[in-house]
């Protein structure tokens, strides 16, 4: 893993790149203090993880004896 400066940094982006494009890792500091990290960009999906698909989940919900709209009557039927 490379530290470097932020003057260093902006004098040598492109070198910088190139070795983050090999995996390298590198340290952005700003007064002997770490602000940033430079590492490869890997673009994967989140969503596919975040929402897993949901037709297992479904499938095993047991079907409804009364539609919804029947429930809200008779609840409301009981306040009444």
């Amino acid at each position: 893993m490379q530290r470097i400066n932020v003057r260093e940094a902006r004098q040598h982006i492109g070198r910088l790149l190139d070795a983050v494009c090999t995996g390298e890792e590198v340290i952005i500091t700003r007064r002997g203090k770490s602000v940033a990290k430079l590492m490869q960009f890997r673009e994967h999906r989140q969503e596919a993880a975040s929402f897993p698909r949901r037709r297992e989940f479904r499938a095993s919900i047991p079907e409804a004896i009364r539609s919804s709209t029947e429930e809200i009557r008779s609840i409301r039927d009981e306040r009444g």
